[in-house]
């Protein structure tokens, strides 16, 4: 298996909700491996984006091959069977409340492997030391950690099932610099302990240029013209800050730029 081969491969994808057009003919490849940042503001479809990849957002034409398998094609049994291969790292972690942390970090296991519990304790205590929590915290609820600690139990969560993509929702969000900075570093330890492959849904883009080899700048459509393409970057971290696109530099460096002076325009 070469290390170029695509583990996915997204073929002219649309995604409209009722009558919004989110993704519009987006063409992506995703070699094994790589880490890849998905950036832009706030409504250009990046979440949902990742949704579709796993076969919970369905598109209205195009499709996702995953592992050289249309994911649209596959029966709701063989869709959960694949989503197994995946880890997902939410937003907000999205643990259980009412569950402790050894609790949340094995019901995957529990749901996906109960004919291996003889297993489940070693890997749910190989994850928490690779996320660098104390056992400790097993006993704790959720609601007794910091954000920084239930974003790491969300990663020893996705990492238990041994995934071959991770996938990160604003994985620094709402974190402290510091804290923001432990978590690139385990996702970069991550993909350098996993071999996996590493979609990551962002608006750091410290955290982008630390973490990523590539980047992909998605834009809204809304402030697009139909024949504009939606994604207005492909490049690696070192070619973002010279791309000859305005838009891309406004923000990444964080730049209000045109957007100041369209609210002004609509003042007047």
């Amino acid at each position: 298996m070469v290390a170029s081969e695509p583990i996915i491969d997204i073929h002219r994808l649309h995604v409209r909700f009722g009558q919004q057009q989110v993704l519009r003919d987006i063409s992506l490849t995703v070699p094994r491996g790589q880490t890849l940042a998905i950036i832009g503001e706030s409504g250009c479809g990046k979440t949902v984006l990742l949704k579709t990849i796993i076969g919970l957002v369905r598109p209205q034409s195009g499709y996702v091959d995953f592992d050289k398998q249309r994911v649209d094609q596959l029966s709701e049994r063989d869709l959960a069977q694949q989503r197994t291969r995946f880890g997902f790292v939410f937003q907000n972690a999205a643990l259980f409340d009412s569950m402790t942390v050894a609790e949340n970090i094995l019901f995957p296991l529990r749901q996906h492997q109960p004919k291996q519990q003889a297993e489940h304790k070693q890997r749910m205590i190989d994850g928490l030391a690779e996320v660098g929590l104390p056992t400790s915290v097993l006993t704790k609820r959720p609601a007794e950690l910091s954000g920084g600690m239930r974003k790491r139990v969300g990663l020893a969560r996705a990492l238990v099932m041994q995934p071959e993509v991770l996938l990160y929702d604003e994985p620094t969000t709402g974190l402290d610099p510091i804290v923001s900075d432990v978590i690139n570093e385990l996702m970069m330890r991550t993909s350098a302990n996993h071999s996996v492959t590493s979609i990551m849904v962002t608006h750091d883009m410290k955290s982008a240029r630390k973490v990523a080899d590539r980047v992909v700048m998605l834009y809204p459509l809304a402030r697009l013209d139909p024949d504009e393409p939606q994604i207005i970057f492909d490049g690696s971290t070192n070619q973002i800050d010279g791309s000859a696109d305005r838009r891309v530099t406004q923000f990444v460096r964080g730049e209000a730029g045109d957007r100041l002076m369209e609210l002004r325009e609509s003042k007047s």
